[in-house]
């Protein structure tokens, strides 16, 4: 998930709800700021407005520089104490690192090393798609990360490790599906390519379950503090329900959060009945995929209503997603109320980072590659074509001054919908349709209505503002379309498979032309002989079908010849 917010003062509590002094407007009335303009695409009225919230909460210079600092450390250092759902640290670590003169322990350390295939704590972080803090700041890089101190740059990002209890406590961070490697530059907000956090729920799941307390205390030795962590985790685990993801790249978070409320009490708390946790609720969610990317965070401060869906339609998505990831992992809702209620300035903080984030600039990875007037014919296709949807990209070229090539390629403004639409253009419609299997049991939560989340089932999606599209393949919300020449193109003849591979060398792992994904005879070993890293697009879930009636004339033959998709192409690398 988001902008930058004004004084954030002090937190009352009025009726049931969280109020803040000076706070942006979360309803489903909110609308972009700035001059409007109006204009009619395929007989319906469109209003854009110029303004975004980047600063959603108004700061001075001074305290937006702080809480800007505090909050990209939020991002990468999980804030909430409350959660259950933690692996005791210095347990674990001796379990890899330490060698017993027990044969049995011996026996006991190598087996489990050779059917979990992992050798150290941070060879799961690797597996988890999680990427190591950089070394030196990059100028390319558009979110600074800041440092974080020694012991946890030692870490990966999205790695946190609390002191809780009397003992360290690892669990992960918004930094974990939320930042990337482009092409060996560290980017935070962006998707993480190749997510695993649901893979790893499962598979804690179904291991810790498994593991009987005592068994944990007689081959890991762990001391009471340790083992109160792993008793807990346990407990917890008991009212979490986990789905492995379609395909590496996809989460089901959406999924978890539903199934584990299937397996709640269903009061107003969702509170941890055993009796209900054993015979959890029907949810179509247990069949249903209902898969999607994490999103980019760019992209909020163009936004008044949040996901891939625009089903939150009121509440900061912060809040949201606080809640959310705690359902899956398995939080007593009472404690995490009380947390947020507790943690005012966090929660100010966060958002404010999060909303102000801007996306990777093409120009600063391929330097004097883009071609001006190539873009400019593309910049007439795009506002004839997709502006209706995606908003409209002012252009320095457009300006009549004498400007270098480096100014020419700025975009001056962006106008995007005053308040954001959800579309059904036919793409893959099971995410969209998996809000309805669970929204009610999260809009009748008392913590929903405490921070003023509403969750509202939508029909399609939100067509997404593309600022920085060109770093963000594969496309559409379930990762169906290796690059940006395949969208252009209708479905029918999009492929229906490709392989992903990490964004690591750009003369090797990217497709300069196309953008996106390079042909599966042009990708690199291993990732072309790991079936994990094969991609089809032929399942319910994943089908990269719809966009395509806009790319038709009305006698059903396709608008843009290869050389005017390529032209569009360029005209988005600029933005």
């Amino acid at each position: 998930m988001f902008s930058i917010f004004y004084s954030f003062l002090i937190l009352g509590i009025f009726s049931t709800n969280l109020v803040y002094s000076e706070v942006p407007d979360w309803s489903s009335n909110s609308e972009l700021p700035g001059n409007e303009i109006c204009e009619w695409h395929k007989e319906h009225e469109v209003c854009y407005r110029d303004g975004n919230r980047a600063n959603i909460y108004e700061l001075e210079s001074n305290q937006l520089e702080a809480d800007l600092l505090n909050g990209a450390k939020h991002s990468l250092f999980y804030p909430v104490t409350v959660t259950n759902l933690a692996i005791p640290n210095d347990s674990v670590e001796r379990f890899f690192d330490e060698e017993d003169s027990s044969p049995l322990r011996n026996f006991i350390f190598r087996i489990a090393k050779k059917i979990s295939k992992f050798r150290s704590m941070d060879e799961i972080f690797s597996w988890l798609g999680l990427h190591k803090y950089p070394k030196d700041e990059d100028q390319r890089t558009p979110n600074p990360i800041p440092f974080m101190g020694r012991e946890i740059q030692k870490q990966r990002m999205g790695v946190t490790t609390h002191r809780l209890h009397g003992t360290k406590a690892t669990t992960f961070s918004c930094a974990a599906c939320h930042s990337s490697n482009l092409f060996g530059v560290k980017v935070l907000g962006m998707t993480n390519r190749f997510p695993r956090a649901n893979e790893f729920f499962h598979l804690g799941q179904s291991m810790i379950s498994k593991v009987p307390s005592a068994a944990f205390q007689m081959f890991f030795n762990p001391t009471k503090e340790d083992l109160y962590i792993f008793k807990r985790a346990k407990h917890a685990l008991k009212f979490v329900e986990v789905k492995v993801p379609l395909e590496v790249g996809l989460d089901t978070s959406l999924a978890q959060v539903g199934l584990s409320l299937s397996k709640r009490s269903e009061d107003e708390y969702a509170s941890m009945n055993p009796w209900k946790a054993k015979f959890p609720r029907r949810n179509r969610l247990r069949d249903v995929p209902a898969d999607s990317k994490p999103a980019v965070w760019w992209n909020l401060k163009y936004k008044t209503r949040w996901l891939s869906d625009g089903s939150i339609v009121s509440g900061n998505p912060i809040h949201t997603n606080f809640l959310w990831n705690e359902i899956g992992r398995g939080v007593d809702l009472r404690q995490l109320e009380n947390w947020l209620v507790e943690n005012t300035d966090t929660i100010k903080e966060l958002t404010a980072f999060v909303f102000s984030t801007e996306a990777p600039r093409y120009q600063k990875f391929f330097p004097n590659k883009i071609n001006i007037a190539k873009a400019r014919r593309g910049q007439k296709l795009f506002l004839k074509n997709c502006s209706g949807c995606h908003g409209k990209y002012e252009k320095a070229w457009d300006s009549p001054a004498d400007l270098s090539y480096e100014e020419q390629l700025e975009t001056t403004k962006v106008w995007y919908h005053k308040k954001t639409p959800v579309i059904d253009v036919g793409t893959d419609p099971y995410r969209a349709q998996g809000m309805r299997y669970f929204y009610k049991d999260l809009n009748r939560l008392k913590i929903s209505e405490t921070i003023g989340t509403v969750v509202k089932p939508q029909k399609g999606y939100v067509p997404p503002p593309l600022i920085g599209i060109w770093a963000r393949w594969p496309y559409f919300h379930n990762n169906s379309v290796p690059t940006l020449f395949d969208v252009l193109t209708p479905d029918f003849k999009r492929p229906k498979s490709y392989i992903a591979v990490p964004a690591h060398d750009p003369s090797q792992d990217f497709d300069i032309v196309k953008n996106g994904y390079p042909r599966p005879d042009k990708i690199r070993s291993p990732y072309r002989e790991d079936e994990a890293f094969h991609f089809s697009a032929t399942r319910a879930g994943t089908s990269n079908e719809g966009h395509t009636t806009m790319l038709l004339d009305d006698q059903g033959r396709e608008k843009f010849t290869n050389q005017q998709k390529l032209e569009i192409i360029e005209f988005l690398k600029t933005l």
